[in-house]
C-alpha cells in the first residue's frame, strides 16, 4: 500500500476538466498503439516495403515518448511544452519527408530529393522555434521564413520533382502520394495556425479565436502522424499481394 502511494505521488494529477491534458494523454496512447500496430505488422510485407512501415512506426513511437513527457510537463506546470514539442517535430517531420522518398524510389527518386525535403523541413522547424520560443519580438519574420520553407515542400510534392516521379510510378504509389500530399497541404497547415495563435505579429487578430494552441497541435499530430502511417501501411498491403 505504501509503495502504491509513493507511485501515485509521482504521477501528476489530471483535472477531469482539463481538456488540454486530456488531448496530451489520448495523443500519447493513440500513437503508442499505432506504433505497436506498425511494428507487429512488418513480417507480412515484402522486404522493399518493410522500411517504409518501420519508419511509420518510428514516427509514432518517437511522438508517443515525447507526448508522455509533454503530458507530465503540462500537468506539473500548466504551460505549453514548446521545447519538447519542437524536439519531437525535428525528429519526426524529416522522417515523414523520408516516407515520400521511400515510396518514390520505385520511380527512380534520388537522394537529392530526400535531402532537399529534409533540409527545408529543418529550416521550417528551427525558424518556427526561434519565433515561438527564442525571439518572440520578431515572430512575424521567423514565421515568414518558416512558411516559405513549408511552401517549398508543398510545391515539390504537388508540382515539382516529387510529383513527376509519382506520376511515373503510377498505380497505388501515385494514389498514396496524392493522399500524403493532402496531409501536408491541409494537415500540416494546422501548425502555422498554431504558431500564429501562440505569437504576436501581423496575425494578432487570431488571438480572438480563444483556441488553445496545444489542443490544435495535439489533434494535428495524431491525425497527421497516424494518418501518414496508415497510408503507407495500405500501400504496403496492396503492393505485397
Amino acid at each position: 500500500m505504501k509503495n502504491f502511494m509513493l507511485v501515485a505521488d509521482l504521477v501528476p494529477k489530471l483535472d477531469p476538466t482539463d481538456y488540454v491534458g486530456f488531448t496530451f494523454f489520448v495523443g500519447c496512447m493513440a500513437m503508442m498503439a499505432a506504433s505497436a500496430f506498425f511494428f507487429l505488422s512488418l513480417s507480412q510485407f515484402d522486404k522493399k516495403w518493410r522500411t517504409s512501415v518501420l519508419v511509420s512506426g518510428l514516427i509514432t513511437f518517437i511522438a508517443a515518448v515525447h507526448y508522455f513527457y509533454m503530458r507530465d510537463y503540462w500537468a506539473a506546470h500548466m504551460e505549453s511544452p514548446t521545447f519538447f514539442r519542437y524536439v519531437d517535430w525535428v525528429l519526426t517531420v524529416p522522417l515523414m519527408c523520408l516516407e515520400f522518398y521511400l515510396i518514390l524510389k520505385i520511380a527512380g527518386a534520388k537522394q537529392s530529393l530526400l535531402w532537399r525535403m529534409i533540409g527545408f523541413s529543418i529550416i521550417m522547424l528551427v525558424t518556427g522555434y526561434f519565433g515561438e520560443a527564442v525571439d518572440r519580438d520578431n515572430a512575424a519574420l521567423w514565421g515568414f521564413i518558416s512558411g516559405v520553407a513549408y511552401f517549398v515542400i508543398v510545391y515539390d510534392i504537388w508540382l515539382g520533382s516529387a510529383a513527376k516521379l509519382a506520376k511515373e510510378a503510377g498505380g497505388d504509389v501515385l494514389a498514396a502520394h496524392k493522399i500524403l500530399c493532402w496531409f501536408v497541404l491541409v494537415g500540416w497547415s494546422i501548425y502555422p495556425l498554431g504558431y500564429m495563435l501562440g505569437t504576436d505579429g501581423w496575425y494578432s487578430g487570431l488571438h480572438g479565436l480563444n483556441l488553445n494552441i496545444d489542443v490544435v497541435y495535439n489533434i494535428a499530430d495524431a491525425i497527421n502522424k497516424i494518418g501518414f502511417g496508415l497510408v503507407i501501411y495500405s500501400l504496403a498491403v496492396k503492393s505485397s499481394k
